[in-house]
């Protein structure tokens, strides 16, 4: 592993390890490796997203969150703890924080076809007729991508190379739609409150597809706050706690946050859709053996997925 300070996040090919070129392939693997382990982050093309797709998901997504407030709380069921449907303005709140993000939201799982049981049903709005279509096209789209990229990291580990697949199949997986609200008053909000406070992701790994402004910044290893850009042709994929838990913090699961925009700029909204890659609530994240050693030893205790993310939703106001 070299120490390498990133100033921005690599960029990587993912037809390099998909394309059947077993060199390219290693490379990929060593590449996506060793960005993992120092900066958490990567930018990644030909992910299978088309651009039309893309625009058609985005228009559908500003349609939605254009709907009155009244409207749109038809959809959220607090019930679920935040797991389906719309999530409202400032609910949700990072780790270890009272004020809530200045954003809503609005959650998908799996398609009917592969949903199990344990999960609950989707939930569609009836003001938007396409919204159902585009955001299923793009949820299997994205797990399609999310499936290749964990295959490269179980390879990265010295796992079998499909060691993460029956483990994601039929998994909790969520893409979620966000809109960062305008906000015409600065002085009327919360001094500390910001789009997305400074937090780590749940799941394995996060996809997150292009969105409409700047404002998403890294924490690298330094302490320096780096902002994080990506082509337009480019998907950016991160590490989350549960892979950091899973490979003993070997794989970082780094800490990234939304700033707001300039203050003559936060009447503007910014819109976002990452893709949160989560396994059967049944998978076990004890520390791989392989990523324990004297120099590193066990950080974390032994849970389930499941009881993770249980824990986690309460400490993000999701649930109580």
């Amino acid at each position: 592993m070299s120490d390498t300070l990133y100033s921005e996040i690599p960029s990587l090919d993912l037809a390099d390890f998909t394309s059947g070129d077993a060199e390219k392939k290693l490379q990929f693997v060593a590449d996506l490796g060793n960005a993992y382990q120092n900066i958490g982050f990567v930018a990644i093309k030909n992910h299978g997203l088309s651009d039309e797709l893309t625009k058609k998901l985005y228009a559908t997504v500003q349609k939605f969150f254009s709907l009155p407030d009244d409207v749109k709380l038809q959809y959220e069921k607090k019930e679920l703890a935040g797991q389906r449907g719309y999530i409202s303005k400032g609910r949700e709140k990072a780790k270890g924080r009272n004020t809530g993000d200045l954003k809503e939201f609005y959650h998908v799982g799996q398609p009917p076809e592969d949903q199990l049981p344990e999960y609950p049903d989707n939930i569609w709005p009836h003001e938007v007729a396409e919204f159902k279509e585009y955001t299923t096209e793009a949820y299997k789209t994205l797990e399609a991508a999310g499936i290749q990229m964990l295959r490269a990291i179980a390879l990265h580990l010295g796992l079998d190379e499909y060691y993460f697949d029956d483990k994601v199949k039929k998994g909790n997986s969520i893409l979620r739609q966000i809109h960062y609200f305008p906000i015409e008053n600065p002085d009327e909000i919360p001094e500390d409150a910001v789009r997305a406070a400074e937090h780590g992701d749940i799941n394995l790994i996060t996809l997150l597809m292009g969105a409409s402004a700047d404002g998403l910044q890294v924490l690298r290893r330094d302490g320096e706050w780096i902002p994080i850009t990506a082509l337009p042709d480019q998907i950016v994929v991160n590490v989350g706690d549960m892979l950091d838990r899973l490979t003993n913090h070997k794989l970082k699961s780094t800490i990234h946050r939304v700033v707001n925009p300039p203050r003559d700029q936060m009447g503007t909204s910014r819109y976002s859709i990452p893709f949160f890659m989560h396994p059967r609530s049944s998978m076990d994240l004890t520390c791989l053996d392989s990523c324990i050693s004297e120099d590193n030893p066990k950080r974390y205790e032994d849970m389930t997925a499941g009881e993770f993310l249980d824990e986690r939703l309460k400490e993000i106001g999701l649930k109580s």
